[in-house]
């Protein structure tokens, strides 16, 4: 039997990445293939940095967080989205990374259209984390 948590443990984790993450967590979209894990260098090309909203998580639910505010900015360059990463709002501490696909495709963030070309506007209209075993 795998271990199990409540609903309100898992809202408790959750919420605790928000608040060690910080106000105005720095989000970025990469080229390439993530890091092995957040600690490690980071790889890719940034291809978008978005300063997200001060309170950019809603609050737990069923273990589960949803973006709040709006996640947008102008791509700095040209190459297809392939990993993102939530740093602290000084960009030097990575807190959450994943991979991005094209929607359907199963990453852990989808955007619409992952071929990214400099000045193009990013929006990410949904994000969902989902805590295990919820």
């Amino acid at each position: 039997m795998a271990i199990q948590l409540s609903t309100t443990a898992r809202n408790g984790m959750l919420d605790a990445i928000e608040t060690a993450t910080g106000a105005s967590a720095l989000l970025r979209i990469r080229t390439g293939a993530p890091p092995a894990n957040c600690a490690a260098a980071r790889t890719g090309t940034i291809l978008v940095s978005i300063t997200l909203p001060a309170d950019w998580w809603a609050a737990a639910s069923s273990g589960q967080k949803t973006k709040s505010g709006t996640w947008s900015g102008s791509a700095s360059n040209t190459g297809t989205a392939a990993h993102f990463e939530v740093m602290d709002s000084g960009g030097t501490t990575c807190h959450i990374q994943g991979t991005v696909t094209i929607t359907g495709g199963g990453g852990d963030m989808t955007l619409d259209n992952t071929s990214i070309a400099t000045s193009q506007t990013v929006t990410i209209s949904a994000f969902t984390f989902t805590a295990a075993d919820a």
